[in-house]
């Protein structure tokens, strides 16, 4: 097996092995997003990097080191006909730690594991972990897992948490977003307008919270909240990936004439299995999304919600160095605005049915 090394993540990211060296050493003419992307292939080739400093008198300390937990399934998260929203986080993450001169140690872990007394959290803690300060969240974990983070060390997320009240978070606000959608909708006719989202490994705070601007942002305009036409948004009537292509097909032959989809990924796999289905975006449904991730080669330009997530990062980076001064004050929960993104997944409505 090739020896992992800074040469060797050089040689796969075509960099020089000295530029791969200042990445992990905050030099400042390294490109945040370059360092970024050095950090993400570090975790996935199990390279990690503990850099010492030494002080005129000769006494070695640490810097400030950075964990960040990336709770997602790795193929799932490195597809590579979508760019993850992750490393667009990564992105602000690095500009920050560069600036305040702080290390970053990227690390996934697997959405079932329930438990920081699992091997894997173990195997953390005990290794690189012993060097971390604090820790930055990307993706949705188990609550008990954050519970059990936050007693340990400062934590700061970068979605918000489901049920974890003492957690400092910087998140997008997603009933601006939503509402920036359905007012669009409303404006070109739609009045039977779905909610699509799909299940996933630990429940999907952000889905949520975006189901819940839907519902608020429906019931202000007066327009139908029909059960039929809501698909994943209630735990108790989860179905699987093609399930919900076929369920979704179904209830647009029904009369929906839009589906606002809760991740952008989604919104494309849906247009992608609709038009299998005989199904056209947007001649016969109008579909948005929300992230605004660039659009697969192949695929329309989506009309979604732009979320600055370079901002979300560099914010949340920013609030756990600054919690490392003052750890025990009140929690913040930071909701950054964002914006509509017009493409060409939307058209006015040719019937409605109710």
């Amino acid at each position: 097996m090739k020896q992992v090394n800074q040469q060797a993540i050089a040689d796969a990211l075509e960099l020089s092995r000295a530029t791969v060296s200042r990445c992990f050493t905050n030099h400042p003419g390294i490109n945040p997003e370059t360092r970024a992307r050095v950090f993400e292939l570090a975790s996935r080739m199990g390279y990690n990097h503990i850099s010492m400093r030494t002080s005129r008198t000769g006494n070695k300390r640490t810097r400030p080191i950075f964990g960040v937990l990336i709770c997602s399934d790795e193929e799932e998260y490195h597809r590579k006909d979508y760019e993850s929203p992750g490393r667009l986080l990564l992105k602000g993450v690095s500009e920050y730690c560069q600036l305040a001169k702080v290390g970053v140690s990227v690390h996934f872990v697997d959405p079932d594991i329930e438990s920081i007394e699992h091997p894997t959290y173990k195997d953390l803690f005990n290794t690189v972990g012993r060097h971390w300060s604090g820790l930055l969240l990307l993706y949705p974990f188990p609550k008990p897992v954050i519970d059990e983070l936050l007693i340990r060390m400062p934590c700061v997320s970068l979605v918000e948490q489901r049920n974890s009240g003492e957690l400092d978070c910087v998140d997008v606000n997603h009933y601006q977003g939503i509402a920036l959608l359905i007012n669009k909708l409303h404006n070109m006719g739609h009045r039977r307008i779905g909610f699509y989202t799909k299940a996933y490994p630990t429940e999907a705070s952000w889905s949520l919270r975006r189901f819940g601007a839907y519902t608020e942002k429906m019931t202000q305009l007066d327009l139908p909240i029909l059960e039929r036409d809501l698909i994943n948004a209630q735990p108790r009537k989860m179905v699987s990936l093609a399930d919900s292509f076929d369920l979704a097909a179904e209830r647009i032959r029904d009369g929906v004439t839009a589906y606002v989809c809760a991740a952008d990924h989604q919104a494309y796999d849906l247009i992608r299995e609709l038009n299998k289905r005989g199904i056209r975006t947007p001649e016969d449904v109008s579909i948005t999304g929300f992230d605004g991730i660039p659009a697969p080669k192949g695929a329309p330009e989506l009309s979604t919600i732009q979320i600055p997530y370079r901002n979300i990062g560099y914010a949340a980076a920013k609030r756990l160095n600054d919690l490392l001064k003052k750890r025990f004050g009140p929690s913040q929960h930071i909701l950054m605005g964002c914006q509509f993104s017009d493409g060409n997944t939307l058209t006015k409505p040719r019937t409605q049915a109710i």
